[in-house]
Formats: structure tokens, C-alpha cells, sequence
């Protein structure tokens, strides 16, 4: 049986159920995130939320999961681009999702989606270099080398998000593209 996709009205009832979520998980931990608590900033009733999620835990499961289903795409995107293009491109993602990455570089994020973050960005950054060093991808020294990269780009995000964007994006890609190229020629 073919599954319905939902009409719009439920899926701007998801979106800001979501919004509400990650704004609620920049402030506090999820086990201290209420129903009701959502239901009432997102302003719809209990049992809309119930139509949609079993409990706050499911929202969030399913949140990460759409999350994360995005980030790959963005990888495969990032997957064909140079060295600059491809922080450009990360820090226009950034900008355009705050609220995803203050949710995700907050102390209260419960899941591990820093983490997962953290790897794909490696892992990609692994990638683009073996194919451009004609290096094998299971080289430790690679590893070492791209994990510094990508910790240090991650590092830099962290503190664009966590100081509330105060510097333009535009900024934060030289500052990266600087770094990395600095980092590039030691590799």
C-alpha cells in the first residue's frame, strides 16, 4: 500500500513542531522537554501533536533522522566541489539552518548528532583528499591529517554559532578557507 504524502497544512504543523523542539533543546535537555511544552509555543492542541508523534522522543528520533537524511545529500553535493567551494557552500548551509546547528552544538543536544556531523564532515574531507593526493583512503597518516581538518573546521562553526552568527558568513569562509589552506600545504 502506497504511502500518502502529508498535505501542507500537516507538514507546517511538522515544521514548527520541530522548530519548537530544536529552539526548546538550545535551552534545555530533551527528558526535560514537555508535550505540552511544545504544543503550547508551537500553538496546536495535544492531539494534533499525537497525530504526527508518540512522544517527545519520537519527535526528536524523527527529527535527527530527517537531519541526517539531509546532511548526506548535502555530502554527495559538497562530494563534487573544490577545497573553497566546498567551506563556502558548508557555512552557506550553516547560515541558512541556525537553528539546526544551535540545536546541534548545544550542551543540551541529546542525541549524537554532533558527532555524526563531525564524521561525515571527515569523512568527506578523507575523500576529497585521497582523490586529489592519489592517496589510499585507508592511510592513517590521511586520517590523522583529515581529522585535524575537520575538527578545526567544526571548532570554528561551533564558535560562528555559539557567539549567535555575530560575524558574517562571508567571514567565517575566509577564516576557514585561510586555515585550511595553511593546513593544506603541510599535508
Amino acid at each position: 500500500m502506497e504511502e500518502k504524502k502529508p498535505d501542507r497544512r500537516s507538514r507546517k504543523t511538522q515544521t514548527a513542531i520541530c522548530n519548537v523542539l530544536m529552539e526548546l533543546l538550545t535551552q534545555k535537555e530533551l527528558r526535560k522537554v514537555t508535550v505540552q511544552e511544545i504544543t503550547d509555543k508551537a500553538d496546536i492542541n495535544r492531539a494534533t501533536f499525537y497525530k504526527h508523534y508518540l512522544d517527545v522522543y519520537d519527535l526528536y528520533d524523527k527529527l535527527e533522522q530527517d537531519i541526517l537524511i539531509e546532511w548526506g545529500m548535502l555530502v554527495l553535493k559538497l562530494a563534487e566541489l573544490r577545497t573553497a567551494e566546498f567551506f563556502k557552500s558548508l557555512v552557506d548551509y550553516v547560515d541558512k539552518n541556525r537553528l539546526v546547528f544551535k540545536m546541534v552544538f548545544s550542551e543540551n543536544s541529546p542525541g549524537m548528532l554532533r558527532t555524526k556531523f563531525e564524521k561525515l564532515l571527515e569523512g568527506l574531507l578523507m575523500q576529497i583528499e585521497a582523490e586529489k593526493t592519489l592517496t589510499d583512503i585507508k592511510d592513517i597518516k590521511l586520517s590523522y591529517q583529515t581529522s585535524y581538518r575537520a575538527q578545526g573546521c567544526i571548532a570554528i562553526l561551533t564558535r560562528w554559532v555559539d557567539d549567535g552568527f555575530d560575524q558574517p558568513k562571508d567571514f567565517i569562509f575566509k577564516v576557514l578557507a585561510e586555515l585550511d589552506a595553511n593546513t593544506e600545504k603541510i599535508m
